[in-house]
């Protein structure tokens, strides 16, 4: 599974301002809300849900939130890159400042976890993440993210 198919260039954010983690996941909402036409508050509330679980802010400055939408008709990406990282309660307690939005069909099983697990694997990579916290060219953000390093391959 590549990134390419999970993400459009639409749907990276390179410089958004946010400032908190509730905020965060709004702007984060509404942007899925125009991307899937699923209404901004369902969205809000199920990824709210899944961080009251436990927080998705996986350490060295990333979250990636996600859920499960009866609405969503396929797996679906969304990136953002905060002008400022906020607090997100992270693993490591570090603020977030890369953030990968993924939302699923509730049916969507492994291929849920199979993306997150793609998703967590570009993004352990320390010359991917350098190369993205240093532009704010949704182009070049969706193109890093869409490299597949051999070593990292699926």
């Amino acid at each position: 599974m590549d990134l390419s198919d999970l993400i459009d260039q639409k749907a990276i954010m390179p410089s958004l301002r946010a400032n908190s983690k509730k905020q965060l996941l709004q702007l984060l909402s509404e942007k899925a809300a125009e991307m899937t036409g699923i209404p901004e508050r369902e969205v809000f509330d199920t990824i709210l849900q899944r961080e009251r679980l436990g927080s998705t802010g996986v350490g060295n400055g990333i979250a990636i939130p996600h859920g499960k939408l009866a609405g969503v008709k396929k797996i679906t990406g969304l990136f953002a890159r905060l002008e400022q990282p906020v607090e997100f309660e992270a693993l490591d307690d570090q603020p977030v400042d890369l953030v990968f939005l993924l939302l699923a069909p509730e049916g969507a099983g492994a291929d849920h976890l199979k993306a997150l697990s793609r998703i967590a694997r570009v993004l352990r990579d320390g010359d991917t993440v350098a190369k993205i916290r240093a532009t704010a060219d949704p182009a070049a953000i969706h193109s890093f993210l869409s490299e597949t390093p051999a070593s990292h391959a699926a």
